[in-house]
């Protein structure tokens, strides 16, 4: 078994202001996006500034946290939000959804394509590698707040988490989201979009890959107390959202792919 850390959440701290680090994980891959995106923009949109980028970049951010907070209050905890509707702004104790920030960016892009000349995949497809980023350091944060644990284990590098009041050996579960979500995400769709594609493949591999990485994972992480299993005693609610992710991103492959076929014999 593995020692847990022990890392303190908050990363500064002056007087009463408190500076967590799982705010800061977003702060890191929102960073990283725009490093990233700045490096093929030329490719994207030749015309485009990095004031342009920013703007990008700015709305999508919104996208991820706005959808993301709203997401885990109606997909997640309804009741607890009704009850107490202040707790929607304690987002330094967690609590956001990937699912709702996935819809949250994809209102961004289509409201910022709209503006900008460039359609919704056109978008869709240059967002998509950057995203990992952000994904994989919102994990490192999930592991220091020392939230979203998996389920109890004897593999050697199980760990005990201070938030966890059986004090149980337990999966890692947010370190396998880390690298399936983050490195392993990134990995392919950073060399997969390397060469050009047709429009949709790059968003529907991202589509996929999540779906099945976080599919898998959620085999070995404890679902949210107040939800539970919900449906024959083993579907998590982060499985029912993906699957359409996993059904939809296969869809979009192929049917780009098709449609590139197709316009390749009219031509």
């Amino acid at each position: 078994m593995l020692a847990y850390p022990q890392i303190d959440p908050v990363a500064i701290s002056l007087g009463p202001l408190q500076i967590h680090w799982y705010g800061l994980m977003y702060l890191v891959g929102i960073g990283g996006a725009w490093l990233l995106a700045s490096r093929r923009l030329h490719r994207f949109a030749p015309t485009w500034n990095k004031e342009k980028l920013s703007d990008l970049v700015f709305w999508c951010a919104m996208g991820v946290i706005l959808g993301g907070r709203l997401g885990y209050v109606l997909f997640y905890d309804l009741p607890a939000y009704i009850a107490n509707p202040l707790l929607i702004l304690e987002v330094w104790k967690g609590g956001m959804s990937f699912h709702g920030g996935f819809i949250g960016v994809m209102l961004a892009a289509w409201w910022f394509g709209k503006r900008n000349n460039k359609t919704f995949f056109e978008l869709m497809d240059f967002i998509a590698p950057l995203v990992p980023i952000g994904l994989g350091a919102g994990r490192i944060g999930n592991f220091i707040n020392a939230e979203l644990w998996g389920k109890a284990t004897d593999v050697p590098w199980a760990m005990v988490f201070p938030t966890d009041p059986q004090q149980l050996a337990r999966h890692p579960s947010q370190l396998y989201q880390f690298a399936l979500e983050g490195v392993a995400l990134f990995t392919i769709l950073w060399f997969y979009s390397r060469k050009p594609r047709p429009t949709m493949a790059v968003s529907g591999m991202f589509a996929m890959c999540y779906g099945i990485f976080r599919f898998i994972v959620e085999f070995v992480r404890v679902p949210d107390a107040q939800l539970g299993y919900l449906a024959w005693g083993w579907l998590t609610m982060g499985q029912i959202l993906s699957l359409p992710m996993i059904i939809g991103g296969m869809a979009l492959i192929a049917y780009a792919y098709r449609r590139q076929a197709a316009q390749g014999a009219v031509q």
